[in-house]
């Protein structure tokens, strides 16, 4: 069974910052792309963030420029960096881990951008 423990949500105003982190085991770390993915109410879930293994990241446009992904290889934790967040940015944050056909997701994590 493998377990994707996110946090860091929360509220914040436009303009403000969050990061959010993504814990899993460490052999899952090492092997799989991790990324980072969300939903809007009503919308269908989006790819955000995208950490293939051996250090390629792929970025969406909505949020290039503003968001960063990166990998704790130590701590085996994926980290979603966001600034500049928008009142568009609101969603349900999930950590996503995949492998070949093996495909995991986290519980999610609540981001409320609000003034």
């Amino acid at each position: 069974q493998v377990q994707l423990v996110e946090s860091g949500g929360g509220l914040v105003q436009p303009g403000g910052s969050l990061r959010l982190s993504c814990s899993t085991s460490t052999i899952i770390f090492s092997v799989y792309d991790m990324a980072w993915y969300r939903q809007a109410p009503g919308k269908q879930r989006e790819l955000v963030a995208d950490s293939i293994s051996r250090g390629m990241t792929v970025l969406a446009d909505s949020v290039m420029g503003r968001f960063s992904i990166s990998r704790d290889y130590a701590n085996a934790t994926v980290y979603l960096q966001m600034n500049s967040l928008k009142l568009e940015d609101t969603a349900v944050y999930y950590c996503n881990a995949r492998f070949g056909t093996n495909n995991h997701w986290g519980q999610g994590t609540q981001v409320t951008v609000s003034s």
